[in-house]
């Protein structure tokens, strides 16, 4: 049996993301993914960007299906690093920059979050709030 992040618990996650976003006043777009990559949950706050809504999505599947956050893949994706180019693989769809991040229970990678709308710090540290909520 796969275990997979609830949607209980992917709610619980977006609003500690969507609390730390508000505390710092920058509005995101948040999506949760499954274990599987699919899409279980996305919100978008009040003046998010429209054009980070996918972003956001592809954050959290790039985290899920590399179980890496997208800060750290970004960091093997540069030119001359072992993964130079990923980003154009899998359609298109790997997301190389940060705000996407693994969620985990009991060491086990259950899915992932990704945000997007902020610089790419804000993200990141979005995401790893709503990450540590579960």
């Amino acid at each position: 049996m796969t275990i997979t992040v609830t949607l209980s618990q992917a709610q619980k996650v977006v609003a500690a993301a969507l609390e730390h976003a508000e505390a710092i006043g920058q509005p995101v777009n948040v999506a949760v993914v499954d274990s599987g990559g699919n899409l279980i949950t996305h919100v978008r706050q009040d003046g998010a960007w429209i054009g980070s809504v996918d972003i956001a999505i592809s954050k959290a599947w790039t985290s899920r299906a590399f179980d890496i956050s997208t800060a750290d893949l970004s960091e093997h994706a540069q030119p001359h690093s072992q993964f130079f180019g990923i980003q154009h693989t899998n359609g298109g769809r790997v997301a190389v920059f940060a705000g996407g991040v693994p969620l985990r229970l009991d060491g086990a990678v259950v899915g992932a979050i990704g945000v997007s709308g902020g610089s790419g710090a804000q993200d990141q540290a979005i995401a790893e709030a709503g990450a540590q909520a579960l």
